[in-house]
Formats: C-alpha cells, sequence, structure tokens
C-alpha cells in the first residue's frame, strides 16, 4: 500500500514538473518570440540607406520636370504658352488621378515571393526611363508635337506613379516601430534632398552649357500693319524667326539619359537593399471597393487636414520652383546664372534635412511645421522689392532651401503618425495603408498640375515672348507674383489649416502606446495557438 502511495506521489511529482516546465518553456518561447520581433523591427544603417535611396528617382525626374519643363517647351520645343500650359495642366491632372487608382490596385495586390509592393516598382521602371526620356526629344513635326509631349508625358507620369505609390506605401511594411520608421522616413528626406540636386545639377549644368539662343526685340521691329499694342501679337512675330537649336536639344537627350540612368540605379540597390515584411503586410480584413476606400481615408479628419494643409503649402513652393528658372531669367536678369541659383536651393536643402529632423524629434511635428514653413516668406518679399542683384539672390535661394527642406521633410513624417491614428480609432480596419498614401500623393500632384497650368497661361496672357531676350513688363509683374505673392498666400492658407491639426505629440505616443498594446495582444493570441498546438 505505502509502495502504491509512493508511486502516485511520484506520478503526481512528475506531472507537476512537466507542467512547470512546460509552462516556463511557453514563456521562454514567448520572450523569445517577442524579442525575435523586436530585432526583427530594427532596421540597419545599410536598410535605412537603401530604402532612402530607392525615392531618388522621384524627385529626381520631379525636379528636373519641375524647374525646367514649362522652358523647355517655351524656348526648346518652341509650343505657344497656351499649348504649353493644356500639356503641363493636363499632364499633372492625368497624373493625379492615377494615384488613388493605382493605392486600391495596390491595396488589392496578393503577397508575392518579393512582396506586394515591389512588384510594381520592378515593372514600371522599364518603361518609366523609356517615356522619360522621350519627353526631352523633339520630334521633326510640323504637327503633332502638342500630341506628342501630351502623349509621353501623361505615360510617365502613370508609371512614376506605379513605383512611388508601392514605394511610399512601403513606409509601413519595413517595420512596426514608429521611430525606426521616423529614421528611416529621414534617410529617405536626405536622399530625396539629394536626388534634387542631382536633378537640377545634372540638367542644369549640362543645359545652361548649351542655353537656347534668345532673339533681340529690337533688331525685329514689327511693321506698320502690324503696329498693335498688345505683347502677345509681337511675341508671336518673335516667335517665328528662325533659331539654331540643335546643340541646346542634345543637351538635354543627354540630360535625360543620364538621369534614366540613375532612376535604373536607384530602383536595383531598392531591390536588393530593403525587405519588405510580410507579417506587417497581412490582414484579415475583406477587400474594399474603390469608393469604400475613398471614403474612408477623407472621413478620417487628422488625415483631411493634414492633406488640405500640405495641398496649399506644396502649391506654394510649386508655384515658386515652377517659375523661378523665369523669374531669374527676365525678371532679374541673370539668363547665365539661373541653373546655379538654383542648385544653391537643393544644396541648401540638402545641408538642412538633419537639422529639421533633429527639431521636429526635439520640438514635435507640429512646431517643426509653424517654424520650418514660413521661414522663407521675408526672402519672397525681399526678392521681389530690392533691386536685381546677385548676392542677395543667392542669399533668398539659400534660405529658400531652407524651408523646402522642412517641406520635403514633414508631410512623408507625418504621414505614418496618421496611418497609425487611424488604426488605433479603426483596429477592425487594416491593411490600407497604400490608399493613405495615394491620396495624399494625389493631391500633391494636383498642385502641381495646377500651379504650372495657372503659371503657364498667365504668361500667355501677358505676352511671353518665346526665346526673347527681354520680355514686356506684364510678364515681369506676373513673375513677380508667380513666385513672391501668390506663394506667401498659399502658404498662410496652409498654416491656418494647420492650427486645427489635431495630432501633437502627447496623441502621436499615446497612439504608440495603444498600438503596442494590441501588438502585444496579437502576441498573447499567437502563443496561446502555439500553447494549443502543442498540447494537441
Amino acid at each position: 500500500m505505502a509502495r502504491g502511495e509512493g508511486v502516485e506521489h511520484s506520478s503526481a511529482s512528475l506531472l507537476s514538473n512537466v507542467n512547470v516546465n512546460g509552462n516556463a518553456k511557453l514563456d521562454t518561447d514567448v520572450i523569445g518570440l517577442a524579442r525575435k520581433r523586436e530585432q526583427r523591427s530594427r532596421l540597419s544603417i545599410c536598410n535605412k540607406l537603401c530604402y532612402g535611396i530607392g525615392g531618388a528617382p522621384y524627385q529626381i525626374t520631379g525636379c528636373a520636370l519641375g524647374f525646367f519643363l514649362q522652358i523647355y517647351l517655351l524656348d526648346v520645343a518652341q509650343l505657344d504658352p497656351f499649348y504649353a500650359s493644356i500639356i503641363l495642366f493636363v499632364g499633372r491632372a492625368w497624373d493625379a488621378i492615377t494615384d488613388p487608382t493605382v493605392g486600391f490596385l495596390v491595396s488589392r495586390t496578393p503577397w508575392t515571393r518579393f512582396g506586394r509592393m515591389m512588384p510594381w516598382i520592378l515593372l514600371s521602371t522599364p518603361l518609366a526611363i523609356i517615356s522619360y526620356f522621350l519627353i526631352w526629344y523633339v520630334p521633326d513635326l510640323d504637327h503633332g508635337k502638342v500630341v506628342w509631349y501630351l502623349v509621353w508625358y501623361c505615360l510617365f507620369q502613370t508609371l512614376q506613379t506605379c513605383f512611388h505609390v508601392p514605394y511610399s506605401a512601403l513606409t509601413m511594411f519595413i517595420s512596426h516601430e514608429q521611430k525606426e520608421r521616423d529614421s528611416a522616413t529621414a534617410y529617405r528626406m536626405t536622399v530625396e534632398v539629394l536626388g534634387t540636386v542631382i536633378g537640377t545639377g545634372v540638367q542644369g549644368q549640362i543645359v545652361g552649357m548649351a542655353n537656347a539662343p534668345c532673339i533681340n526685340s529690337t533688331l525685329a521691329p514689327l511693321d506698320a500693319d502690324h503696329n498693335a499694342t498688345h505683347p502677345s501679337q509681337n511675341a508671336t512675330h518673335l516667335s517665328l524667326m528662325p533659331v539654331d537649336l540643335t546643340h541646346t536639344r542634345n543637351a538635354y537627350m543627354i540630360a535625360s539619359g543620364i538621369i534614366c540612368a540613375v532612376y535604373v540605379l536607384c530602383a536595383v540597390v531598392l531591390f536588393f537593399g530593403v525587405r519588405e515584411r510580410k507579417d506587417l503586410g497581412q490582414t484579415k480584413n475583406e477587400p474594399i471597393s474603390f469608393w469604400q476606400g475613398i471614403r474612408l481615408v477623407l472621413g478620417h479628419g487628422a488625415y483631411t487636414k493634414l492633406v488640405m494643409g500640405f495641398l496649399f503649402t506644396s502649391l506654394g513652393f510649386m508655384l515658386l520652383e515652377g517659375n523661378f528658372a523665369l523669374f531669374c531669367c527676365y525678371t532679374l536678369g541673370f539668363r547665365n546664372d539661373f541653373q546655379n541659383i538654383l542648385l544653391v536651393i537643393m544644396l541648401s536643402a540638402t545641408l538642412t534635412i538633419p537639422f529639421w529632423q533633429w527639431f521636429l524629434m526635439r520640438f514635435g511635428k507640429k512646431t517643426a511645421v509653424f517654424v520650418g514653413i514660413p521661414f522663407v516668406i521675408p526672402f519672397l518679399v525681399l526678392v521681389v522689392f530690392v533691386k536685381s542683384n546677385l548676392i542677395v539672390t543667392y542669399i533668398v535661394s539659400f534660405v529658400a532651401g531652407v524651408s523646402v527642406a522642412a517641406a520635403f521633410l514633414l508631410p512623408w513624417s507625418m504621414l505614418p503618425d496618421v496611418v497609425d491614428d487611424f488604426k488605433v480609432n479603426n483596429p477592425s480596419l487594416q491593411g490600407h495603408e497604400a490608399i493613405f498614401y495615394s491620396f495624399y500623393v494625389f493631391f500633391t500632384k494636383f498642385a502641381s498640375g495646377v500651379s504650372l497650368g495657372v503659371s503657364t497661361l498667365s504668361l500667355h496672357f501677358a505676352g511671353y515672348i518665346t526665346n526673347g531676350c527681354t520680355q514686356p513688363e506684364q510678364v515681369g509683374l506676373t513673375l513677380k507674383i508667380l513666385v513672391s505673392a501668390a506663394p506667401i498666400g498659399l502658404l498662410l492658407i496652409g498654416l491656418v489649416i494647420f492650427i486645427f491639426y489635431p495630432i501633437n505629440e502627447e496623441t502621436r505616443q499615446r497612439n504608440r502606446k495603444m498600438l503596442q498594446h494590441q501588438r502585444e495582444r496579437e502576441l498573447d493570441s499567437e502563443s496561446e495557438s502555439t500553447e494549443s498546438g502543442s498540447s494537441v
């Protein structure tokens, strides 16, 4: 009997030890899984750098198009300003329309061995560089130039969207740690602003060595039968005079070829240097329709205020960007220096990105908006009212670059905060990050289309003279409005909207903690599944 009791006691003790050891092992597995997930969320410097390099193509091509396409269509392709405005506006409007469409398609894309975002980036690159190169080619056509540029411009913008929207949404799939995403975004912004330097430098310096020759209006007087007072009639007369543009056209093609090569290189580095995490892309939600996606993002108040605020500030900076080259050439008279002035803006922006990253981490992102964006306003007033002076222009350009850096960094640093806020308020709706990013890009490109279209059309009505060494007074006044008064007004409207932006540092930290609790609950669910599986 005693022996039986001993055996029973021994069995009970053994069973107790097994349970204790099993629970200890399970706790160890859970802790190990948590540490493993934390380690996977950390990004190496190489990962962040490769991720940042992936953003360069968008900025290189965008900067080249933003600064030089308008003057190229007017002075090299020799299109009428009215038709140039149609190309610029329709191209950007079409581009804006494709963004939410591509964002919706990306969100519905199934997972592949390369991820969900990477196939879009990889497959769009070859066609994008072909269409980009053909934008800068002047066809030997008497008629049809407008259609040529409109088709290739719209096609490139579509393919660029297929690259940029997945790349932007990739931020949410490289790490679930907010700090790591912010750090990767800072790398991205630094490289992207460096990309604008490359775009401005390559395009500006190569084209600057072969500036389009100008026509001196004093050498082409109108006859008595055409002595009209409207400046556009004199502009038409002068634009018909023959000008040899062979060297200038070749320079634009060489610059575009170099930019295409850089585009491919950056895409390859991104593909091989960044791993898209499948666990961050998984969702248990049912697919939503396109219109449901629109209601989803526009119904989130923080997102709407963020997008509308940056819509107006972006429109202001794009008006400045699109017209500054013409302003330097014709209003300030620095025809042979404008490419160097543009380069100073981009170099200044590149050097000050780390400062703004430190500032927003130290004082908060909303504070950075109200310090960085209006920083340029006094200097925009100065450059218009002070008599033409090259040193003053370089100073204004440097300060403008400081403000441009803030405008570059802040939207992409604040968008993940809005997405996190949406996840906290809508825990049952996950996996729609691409839609949020695509709509922001949509509004940004819409602003760009409006700025380019309005600018070129304004110059048309002011009497812009194609290849003219000088321009009528109305053109000078129009350019002053486009680079000073209009941008200042738009920046102020954007800042007023940001007053009502609800996500401050306290809200951001609270959302971070709540998302962390959500992930811990998911981890507990995984551990329970592991326990039930092991017991079976």
